[in-house]
């Protein structure tokens, strides 16, 4: 009976293989599905317990949605709401991983989790290792990287903006020698001059589209004269595919997930978002190319683990973040009601108001991300109360023209932030958090020009779209039988999930119980 008990038990887990992609959505998946090719989005469909809809509450930016999920816990809690805060001192915004007692490796930018409060699955994993596992991260954006390699991975990756490196932080121990070979050897920006970016399949094979777009293809490239040449092509699908071979050569030279006892981690960040570059506000073929792409990298790097370790040693979750709420501007001529709000234009009548009612002075410190920083130090000064001038400056605000809400930190605090009060709540860390939060009213094309003054085509510019704060989530592993689950579930459970299926701590900061997968 004991060895017929043995034989029955699942294959040991070797590696714990995580994706996380940026802008992942339910309805795209399905309207592809029969696109795909059978060993990527497929394989997690036939083999995975899938759940469509995991819930984050508000809407996040990738690095606050990373950092959720990898943690069990929210943002008012695990000390990352957004990529960057507002610096009061310097009075211009930061990276929320910035860490001045760090340096960069193959970069200029110094960053490390200190950000981050409280662990995550890879920290757990490597506890419960003892140390004899290891833990590997990569992304195109530091953010995701950092989180996803947590407080206790060997290093993080990340692909840096200004040189087109492989980069990490002295924070790490590791720099794998395959990846510095890597930036020497073959460069990005050396790669650059011949890469281009042109549907995969004949565009009349693409699923619902209308014929003018099934007519006219696009194509991308990356010219040598275009000075935001990198950060174009980091935008582009093209760029999961530098994560892919990047992963696969971490699999290959570092042997992840050899080891004879402990559970290795690789961990990965793709994006999906809308590529903002397009010379069409409808993108729809560059999107669907954008998926089928990414199921190809998949399906690659399935095959490279199946070589490796062996797909029935690997545990794999792929979960989605929701998809940043900004669009490119509808033409004119469809006549959809539209507007433009300008941060400098209200920053500069807030302040006005401000003065006739307080006297002159520069009351407006900045304005960052739908976020309105007050210059606390005058404030002071003037022995004026914070929360009165906030509720003032929130008030004001919301008799402008294309906002749709404002709220003060007070209200975020005390849940009286509206219909979404306390998950707004639970997705604002305090301590960094501005005097108002803004929401901008759909339709309304935000210019970004508090930071980057001018009407030049470096202003960044978005469109404001109401969306989802939802995206679908993956689990394979050995022990559990494929399944669907239509009920809406918790992303703060996702960790805890994760952390029951290997049989490890979940994360210190997850109060949220896990999903039932059976």
């Amino acid at each position: 009976m004991q060895a017929s008990a043995q034989t029955a038990q699942a294959p040991q887990i070797k590696l714990l293989l995580g994706i996380v992609v940026e802008g992942l959505d339910d309805g795209s998946l399905e309207m592809l599905r029969e696109s795909f090719g059978e060993g990527g989005f497929r394989y997690l469909y036939r083999n995975g317990v899938y759940l469509p809809q995991a819930d984050f509450g508000t809407q996040l930016d990738a690095t606050s949605a990373t950092a959720l999920l990898v943690s069990g816990a929210q943002p008012a809690l695990n000390g990352v709401d957004a990529e960057s805060h507002f610096d009061r001192d310097r009075l211009l915004p930061v990276h929320v991983y910035a860490d001045k007692e760090a340096m960069g490796n193959f970069t200029t930018a110094a960053y490390s989790p200190s950000a981050l409060k409280v662990s995550t699955i890879t920290d757990e994993l490597l506890i419960a290792g003892a140390g004899i596992n290891s833990a590997y991260s990569v992304a195109v954006e530091p953010g995701a990287a950092i989180a996803l390699a947590g407080h206790s991975g060997n290093v993080a990756l990340w692909l840096d903006r200004a040189t087109g490196n492989w980069a990490s932080s002295t924070y790490y121990r590791d720099m794998p020698a395959a990846i510095a070979s890597r930036n020497r050897t073959r460069p990005l920006v050396a790669r650059l001059d011949t890469a281009s970016w042109a549907p995969l399949e004949d565009p009349g094979k693409y699923v619902g589209l209308p014929e003018h777009l099934s007519r006219y293809a696009f194509r991308y490239v990356f010219p040598r004269s275009d000075s935001r040449r990198i950060e174009k092509f980091a935008a582009s699908p093209l760029a999961n595919s530098e994560v892919t071979a990047v992963a696969t050569e971490l699999l290959n030279a570092s042997r992840v997930g050899s080891a004879e006892e402990g559970i290795d981690a690789l961990q990965l960040g793709y994006s999906l978002v809308t590529y903002p570059y397009g010379r069409s506000a409808d993108r729809r073929l560059e999107q669907q190319d954008a998926y089928l792409r990414l199921d190809r990298n998949i399906e690659q790097l399935f095959n490279a683990i199946d070589r490796t370790v062996g797909l029935d040693h690997t545990l794999i979750y792929l979960a989605g973040t929701p998809a940043p709420p900004q669009t490119p501007r509808d033409d004119p001529k469809w006549r959809v009601p539209a507007g433009e709000f300008s941060t400098r234009r209200a920053a500069s009548l807030l302040n006005i108001y401000l003065m006739a009612i307080h006297g002159n002075g520069d009351y407006v410190a900045g304005f960052h991300g739908g976020r309105l920083y007050l210059n606390q130090r005058l404030l002071k000064e003037r022995n004026l109360d914070i929360e009165a001038v906030s509720s003032d400056a929130a008030a004001f605000l919301r008799r402008m023209t294309g906002v749709d809400r404002a709220y003060t930190a007070g209200d975020i605090a005390a849940g009286r932030a509206g219909e979404n009060a306390m998950s707004l709540r639970r997705n604002t860390f305090m301590p960094t958090a501005p005097e108002v939060t803004l929401v901008v009213a759909p339709g309304f094309e935000i210019v970004d020009d508090f930071e980057s003054p001018g009407t030049g085509a470096d202003t960044p510019r978005y469109t404001r779209r109401a969306g989802s704060s939802a995206a679908p989530f993956f689990i394979v592993a050995p022990q559990l039988e494929a399944r669907r689950i239509d009920v809406p579930a918790d992303a703060r459970a996702i960790a805890p999930t994760v952390a029951r299926v290997l049989r490890i701590r979940s994360p210190n900061g997850a109060e949220t119980m896990p999903i039932s997968l059976r």
